[in-house]
């Protein structure tokens, strides 16, 4: 081939992501992806989304890649630009959410320039990512970037990274584009079908929990199926939130707190426990017991991957394979049992409806937690997508958020980091731009990205930040008083977040009551453009109503 016939590698690099349909990368460009930013100026397919911080980059890719199962993809310079996509990548590879960050580098051939800004990016990024490589030859452009695709979207979804030093985005190859290739993953195998519906057959009291690898619309809508079919009542994990409808009248709850909920209570009563896309990132809804003590319950895994053992989970029989059709093949094989009994589950799930909805129905102000929890639930509509950043404000909404379509509450219940909310609901909104979309945060982690008011106003978008305002690092303060320690250390001022918002372009209010809110929620929900909510909350019942009130309900049941 003629040299004129060659392309520039970093025009080559584009068009191997339009292969892969990317449609945005977010990110903040440096000195090191000039040659990439060119060729991306020239694409008809991909915007470049220029974010104030790598991080909020990052968390948009995830998010993205959360909702269309396609890799997100995030752009940074070398060094320092790198090192603030860590969080982002630790949250997409915790979390199961296909990223491909790219990031520059200084030329690797020849270099003038000593050391300066330069790390070891690509060993950094490999004990949190599911692939790093560093571009070495343009010739292999199109592999790699297509095996980062592919690595990052197949199960467990996660963060993928290439670097792309300067000299070898500006060398000229005659590569290709790799297509993508057509995957179905392996069904499980027959005979572990028949052990699995063998033991749901004979027990007396199964049930179902759904997690985090249940979150996929194929497996939302067998399981669903099967639940019609069986009646067999469900729970979910935080990150299985919304994978059926929580309307259900067999839905038992989320399993928002460690032990001692309503949902645990439920949990003790099963002889039987499906746990359907369990990955050990996070917290155990119900612990196994291998020490001696009488535990009779025969726990089925099922997932695309076979369960990783810890002290408190080794399952007795494993469905290994693709979850939707492993769930079709059970659920075509199945027989509802006469000895099936849900009673006591199912009084456990009525009193916690009765507890929720007496906590809701406080209005003092500041408002309580729960009843801000039943006002955003109440004035958004089914397909309205919430997105959590990290605080206690989070047990709050796992536990009394009804999630009615999958993906409508994003919370991280993984790494669990702070600064995810509003990236999180801007990615959201991209994605699903007729739907509302709120994100919830608390005043700590909203000013750990806050700066991305100004892209979320850049780019027109429509949502709504309430922020939970307590003045301090609440859940850290609430466990150090539940452990007996001296109230020291994690209070803080804020700015005048009315004035924060308007300052940005976007909308500000303040909340003056319970009444107040219900009324701006209403009117953030039907105006257009980015508000912003400053709401006083009142944490002084957490250790209370999380703890006491509900160990002492349940087991009066």
């Amino acid at each position: 081939m003629a040299e004129s016939d060659k392309r520039k590698a970093s025009d080559l690099f584009i068009e191997c992501l339009e292969q892969e349909g990317v449609e945005y990368i977010f990110g903040v460009p440096g000195e090191e992806n000039l040659d990439f930013l060119d060729s991306l100026s020239r694409s008809k397919q991909i915007k470049l989304i220029l974010t104030r911080h790598e991080q909020g980059a990052g968390f948009m890719a995830a998010t993205y890649g959360r909702h269309t199962g396609k890799a997100g993809v995030c752009l940074s310079t070398l060094g320092p630009g790198a090192t603030n996509f860590v969080t982002a990548a630790a949250y997409a590879t915790l979390g199961g959410m296909p990223m491909l960050m790219i990031t520059g580098q200084k030329p690797i051939k020849k270099s003038k320039q000593g050391r300066f800004q330069i790390l070891d990016v690509v060993s950094m990024m490999q004990p949190i990512t599911k692939y790093a490589h560093q571009m070495a030859s343009s010739d292999n452009i199109p592999s790699r970037v297509r095996e980062a695709f592919r690595i990052a979207e197949e199960e467990k979804p996660g963060a993928t990274h290439i670097e792309l030093p300067e000299d070898i985005a500006d060398e000229h190859t005659d590569s290709r584009p790799v297509p993508r290739s057509i995957v179905r993953r392996p069904t499980a195998d027959v005979k572990s079908i028949v052990q699995a519906v063998d033991a749901l057959q004979t027990a007396k009291r199964p049930v179902l929990v759904i997690g985090a690898g249940a979150n996929r619309k194929m497996t939302s809508k067998m399981l669903s199926e099967f639940v019609e079919k069986t009646g067999i009542p469900f729970l979910t994990t935080q990150l299985g939130k919304g994978v059926i409808d929580e309307r259900h009248p067999k839905f038992l709850g989320c399993a928002a707190l460690s032990s001692g909920d309503f949902v645990h209570r439920a949990i003790e009563d099963a002889d039987c426990i499906v746990n359907i896309g369990h990955d050990v990132i996070e917290k155990p809804p119900f612990f196994m017991h291998n020490d001696g003590t009488r535990d009779d319950r025969t726990v089925i895994h099922i997932s695309t991957k076979t369960a990783e053992v810890d002290p408190v989970y080794f399952p007795h029989i494993e469905v290994i394979g693709d979850i939707a059709n492993a769930m079709w093949q059970i659920k075509e094989a199945i027989t509802p049992s006469p000895k099936w009994n849900f009673d006591s589950m199912l009084r456990f799930r009525a009193a916690e409806v009765e507890h929720t909805a007496k906590l809701a129905a406080d209005e003092r102000f500041p408002i309580f937690p729960p009843h801000a929890v039943q006002q955003v639930r109440d004035a958004l509509p089914d397909d309205a997508i919430v997105c959590l950043d990290n605080g206690v404000y989070k047990l709050w909404f796992a536990r009394g958020y009804c999630a009615m379509k999958p993906n409508t509450v994003l919370l991280d219940n993984a790494l669990a980091t702070m600064g995810a909310g509003l990236p999180s609901a801007m990615a959201s909104a991209m994605v699903y731009p007729e739907r509302k979309v709120f994100a919830v945060c608390g005043d700590g982690g909203f000013m750990m990205n806050s700066q991305e008011m100004e892209t979320a106003v850049r780019l027109g978008l429509n949502l709504t930040v309430l922020i939970l305002n307590d003045n301090a690092y609440g859940m850290i303060r609430w466990k150090q008083a539940n452990m007996g320690f001296a109230d020291f250390g994690l209070n803080y001022g804020n700015p005048d977040f009315v004035q924060y918002a308007q300052s940005y372009g976007a909308n500000g209010y303040r909340v003056e009551s319970a009444a107040h809110l219900k009324e701006l929620l209403a009117h953030c929900r039907n105006t257009p453009g980015v508000h912003l909510i400053d709401c006083p909350v009142d944490y002084s019942e957490n250790d209370r109503i999380l703890n006491t009130e509900i160990k002492e309900l349940s087991r009066a049941l």
